[in-house]
This record gives structure tokens, sequence and C-alpha cells, in this order.
């Protein structure tokens, strides 16, 4: 039964929600605030996160705004990813899912 006093997300709030529910996204965004710029520092820094699955949050991610993507002229080239403006705005979201998951993992792990 649907609530019918509740009203449905706005579709923004749909759109977003959406690309940061992708797999790894959060974490990917968190990373690059930490200061990940290369593709190799994000895997590291990551894990064991799937190559391809990478290259498509950064990519997805760049393309929304959140990223700005750079391609070094150097031998062999090179891409840098860097938080934009866009990106920063979603720094209290991730400080925020930080706090709760220290509090709540924390709590878990004593019981």
């Amino acid at each position: 039964m649907r609530c019918r006093r509740c009203s449905p997300p706005p579709e923004e709030v749909r759109r977003a929600a959406n690309l940061l529910e992708r797999r790894y996204a959060l974490s990917v965004l968190y990373v690059a605030h930490e200061g990940a710029v290369r593709f190799n520092e994000f895997l590291y820094a990551l894990g064991p996160v799937p190559p391809r699955t990478l290259a498509a949050r950064l990519s997805e991610l760049a393309e929304a705004g959140i990223l700005g993507r750079e391609v070094i002229d150097a031998r062999p080239p090179r891409v840098e990813y860097r938080i934009t403006s866009r990106g920063r705005e979603l720094g209290a979201l991730l400080g925020a899912l930080e706090r709760f998951s220290r509090r709540q993992f924390a709590t878990m792990e004593e019981k």
C-alpha cells in the first residue's frame, strides 16, 4: 500500500540518487576528496574494484560534472580526475556518511 501523505522525491533527487547509488560511486568520491587523482591511485585506495567498473564510475562522475577530467600531454599520455566545485558540494554528504558509518559499525563490533 502506498503512503497517501508522502510525495515522491523530485526528479533531480532521483537523478542524483541514481548516479550515487551505482556500485563504488560514493567510494570513488570519498577517495577523490582524500586526494586521489590518477586511475592507479583510485585503484590502490579502493582495493578490489574491477578496473572496468572504476573506469565507468570515473567517466560517469566526470560526465555529471562532479569530477573534472584532464588529459596530461606526456609520454605516455595520462589522465587526472579532480573534484570540481559541484563535487565539493557533496563533501558534507560524505562527511555525514563517514561519521554515521564509524558510529554504526563501531557499536556493531562492540556487541
